[in-house]
């Protein structure tokens, strides 16, 4: 059996960095972790579609960075947990960007709820849009990859241990995704496609924010304060908490023919917590 991967030893390092001619979609990607990705790989040269559950969001995003980059980009609506919106929104990213060569996986959500006390409806949901998900976009992308291509999946931590209380749903959503990117690495790899994981510990973004501090106020019965959330969560050997930008940076390795040698692995993107 042939597999479609170059050798690149003799490329100079600009042209491995490179995405000119790459066309990339961003789930979730307009804000937080999503946008700080999109941006990175927009800077690289790719063309981009942000794709969010909120479209003028996602369109005002692209327009953000075509304006930054001079790159083409468009913002999609996509609910990830639903096969026909993925579908049909990476339809639309094909007729007007020509193609897709990397998709990443990076919607998600964490609502928090202690075992007793969840309901179907919650653990249906977290599944729905962390696990299915990535599925959906992983199938969508991998339809359209005619000569091979890169997909990220945003794990987490989370897929590498148990966390605070109240997030079974979400730890076991993390740990389904990264023993998805082995399998869809091992599946994929015949048709020159690259299936990689990075996993962040806890970032501050808008999203994360809000998320974290109301579950430490279900845990604690009162209002949480936000400014305690990175402190509570967090366990960095390198003296602060990660940025989007210092995640966007691993997943820009990831897409990039830097990494051309590997599929399958999850990256811990985690400032050392997870030692």
């Amino acid at each position: 059996m042939t597999f479609p991967f170059a050798d690149v030893s003799a490329s100079p390092l600009t042209a491995l960095l490179s995405l000119t001619g790459r066309r990339v979609v961003v789930t979730g990607g307009a804000q937080g972790l999503g946008f700080a990705i999109a941006r990175r790989l927009a800077e690289a040269g790719a063309a981009v579609a942000v794709a969010d559950l909120q479209e003028d969001r996602a369109r005002a995003a692209a327009t953000q960075l075509t304006a930054d980059f001079g790159i083409d980009a468009i913002g999609v609506a996509m609910d990830v947990a639903s096969s026909a919106s993925v579908d049909s929104s990476a339809a639309a990213v094909v007729e007007r960007l020509g193609g897709i060569d990397v998709w990443v996986n990076n919607a998600g959500v964490f609502p928090s709820a202690a075992l007793g006390e969840m309901s179907d409806e919650h653990w249906d949901q977290v599944f729905a849009v962390n696990t299915r998900g990535v599925r959906n976009g992983a199938r969508a992308a991998v339809r359209t990859m005619a000569d091979g291509g890169v997909v990220v999946n945003i794990v987490s931590t989370a897929g590498f241990r148990g966390v605070a209380a109240g997030m079974s749903a979400y730890v076991s959503s993390k740990h389904a995704v990264r023993g998805l990117t082995k399998q869809l690495a091992l599946e994929l790899a015949p048709r020159g496609i690259r299936v990689l994981g990075v996993a962040p510990s806890y970032v501050p973004t808008e999203g994360n924010i809000a998320a974290a501090a109301a579950a430490m106020a279900d845990r604690a019965g009162e209002a949480g304060d936000p400014s305690t959330v990175p402190q509570a969560m967090t366990q960095s050997l390198i003296g602060r908490l990660g940025t989007p930008d210092d995640i966007a940076r691993v997943v820009l390795f990831c897409v990039s023919d830097l990494s051309l040698i590997m599929t399958g692995s999850t990256l811990l993107a985690d400032a050392g917590e997870t030692i």
